[in-house]
């Protein structure tokens, strides 16, 4: 089951904002984020695994698959770089990452109620995971939509800011003027969330 906490407390919980948007934010100088227990090693690897699984909006059954996925991969690098490999390319992922959603939360909602297609195919499953080439593109009924108006004037105004460059992510390319995503290639190491330490959620899986 996922986890029904208040979406606030749950970044108390793990002392960052989870989810994106200004209104998780942590208040600085009120009550303090919520901690587990310290000095232990297992405890640490807990609350690492926690923030991870609860970043990607994901059950502790979906995130574990992700894990055994990544440990029976052929594909080359560690088990932690396969596994965050195969989080980011998750489509709801990479709508979040193209700008096209405020938060996760909302480009799998959006992806769930048929957004977008892949590779001209409706698709309605946030967990797809994709590969280089798929090419993800607003349904064209949605494209003059206010929700995606909206939403072009400000990927519009972040590019004149960024000098053309819509998403951080390298291996995502955004044609903003057709609401359109097309994976380029493969996320690497540089391109991984940072606040996500990996290696400590494999270690909890490992024992």
């Amino acid at each position: 089951m996922r986890y029904t906490w208040p979406k606030k407390k749950l970044c108390r919980r793990e002392g960052v904002n989870l989810f994106g948007t200004e209104k998780y934010d942590l208040d600085k100088g009120k009550r303090a984020p919520l901690r587990g227990r310290k000095g232990s090693e297992f405890g640490t690897q807990l609350r690492k695994k926690q923030l991870a699984k609860r970043m990607f909006g994901l059950s502790e059954k979906q995130f574990l698959s992700y894990f055994k996925k990544a440990q029976k991969s052929g594909a080359t690098g560690t088990t932690w770089e396969k596994m965050l490999r195969l989080l980011e390319l998750r489509l709801d992922n990479v709508v979040f990452r193209s700008g096209f959603a405020r938060t996760r939360m909302q480009s799998r909602q959006f992806v769930s109620h048929a957004h977008f297609t892949l590779n001209g195919v409706k698709v309605t499953i946030p967990s797809i995971s994709l590969k280089v080439g798929d090419v993800i593109e607003l349904r064209a009924k949605l494209k003059e939509s206010p929700l995606y108006k909206s939403l072009l004037e400000e990927l519009e105004e972040f590019a004149k800011d960024s000098k053309g460059k819509i998403s951080s992510a390298k291996w995502i390319d955004v044609d903003i003027k057709n609401l359109k995503i097309t994976v380029t290639a493969l996320p690497e190491k540089d391109d991984f969330e940072q606040i996500i330490d990996i290696q400590k959620i494999v270690e909890f899986y490992s024992k």
